[in-house]
């Protein structure tokens, strides 16, 4: 039941808040099958690796220093952005070249922190989903959710950006619409 919150949750978040930044990764990610592998290779390191982070984080601040989570979160991801950049560069120089874009895209993403404030707040509400184990399986299943959300995307990329749809109609408009129908149909499986 978690992973269809977070499929939703994760195309919210990419369509509405980062798309007012004027860019959205998860039609990056639609935009081709090397970009899908690669956006979605990372995205699912940073909130596997990033919930560890937040289970730590909130087994060390509690409930009485709550308000620092964000703080928090956010320092943690840029450790493990500047700590994968660092590991690849290390390993191969090849490596980096091609996955160097696909960190620097991901690593702030909203589908990552917002992963973390979902699993947090999962965890709240159940004693037993605040275990390490229950973190790290919860950030996997949103890295696997953005997979799966991005090959919905990507589906119909090309035919809602065909010549065939209204020019006024084309592109994030008409991906607006499918994704409302297609959100539609996931909710009602609840």
């Amino acid at each position: 039941m978690f992973l269809i919150n977070d499929i939703i949750a994760l195309l919210v978040s990419n369509l509405i808040l980062t798309q007012a930044l004027g860019t959205s990764t998860l039609f990056i990610a639609a935009g081709s099958r090397k970009k899908l592998i690669g956006t979605a290779a990372v995205i699912t390191v940073f909130t596997t690796s990033g919930s560890a982070a937040a289970y730590f984080i909130n087994s060390l601040l509690g409930s009485r220093y709550s308000d620092l989570t964000l703080l928090f979160y956010t320092i943690a991801i840029g450790i493990l952005y500047v700590g994968l950049l660092t590991l690849l560069y290390y390993i191969s120089r090849n490596a980096f070249e091609k996955y160097r874009k696909y960190i620097h895209v991901s690593a702030y993403n909203c589908a990552v922190m917002g992963t973390l404030f979902t699993i947090e707040q999962n965890a709240s509400l159940s004693a037993e989903a605040f275990t390490l184990k229950s973190y790290l399986l919860s950030g996997f299943e949103a890295g696997i959710g953005f997979v799966i959300a991005a090959l919905i995307l990507a589906a119909a990329f090309g035919k809602l950006n065909s010549s065939k749809v209204p020019s006024s109609f084309r592109g994030f408009p008409a991906m607006l619409v499918y994704l409302g129908i297609i959100s539609m149909a996931v909710y009602s499986l609840r």
